[in-house]
């Protein structure tokens, strides 16, 4: 009796346990939760198309990429970027509450990058890649990717640092 699993088996794996994290990331550079899923989508399509080459646990980075590839794509398609949408103010505080306003607050710093700084920045530090395949990812080299990561991080501090000042949450 085989316990290994049929190809189906091991895709249907995949997309349920990488929908959270494609989601999550699709979602950060778009900031379109509908812009997302089909962005994801699309992901799952190519990925299954390619599910023979695709080597054993890469599929996640391979979804990643087509995601980041589609996303340029769309941008350069519509010539500018879609807004991110307003998020409501700060809740009160509880521990559900925060965490949603946290996120929230991370979504209102990242609109305030330019559509290459968020990539590298989602990409780089939320997705915890690495430069050499955000660089890869990006068709970027190494240096662009920390220097943009680098004025990326620099405009985020000043952001942080303005908005304590005004009596936001440090």
């Amino acid at each position: 009796m085989s316990t290994a699993m049929t190809p189906d088996e091991a895709f249907t794996r995949f997309v349920k346990e990488s929908t959270p994290t494609l989601t999550r990331t699709a979602w950060l550079l778009t900031g379109d939760r509908e812009v997302a899923a089909d962005l994801v989508q699309s992901a799952y399509v190519r990925t299954l198309q390619a599910w023979g080459k695709v080597a054993d646990g890469a599929a996640t980075a391979y979804a990643r990429r087509v995601i980041a590839n589609e996303n340029i794509d769309r941008w350069r398609r519509r010539h500018r970027e879609v807004p991110v949408p307003d998020v409501q103010d700060r809740p009160a505080a509880g521990s559900f509450e925060t965490r949603i306003a946290d996120a929230d607050r991370v979504v209102r710093m990242l609109a305030e990058l330019n559509p290459q700084q968020r990539k590298v920045v989602v990409l780089r530090y939320y997705d915890d890649l690495a430069e050499d395949d955000v660089a890869r990812l990006l068709g970027m080299s190494v240096q662009a990717v920390r220097s943009t990561a680098h004025r990326a991080l620099t405009k985020l501090r000043r952001h942080y640092a303005a908005e304590a000042l005004e009596g936001g949450r440090a």
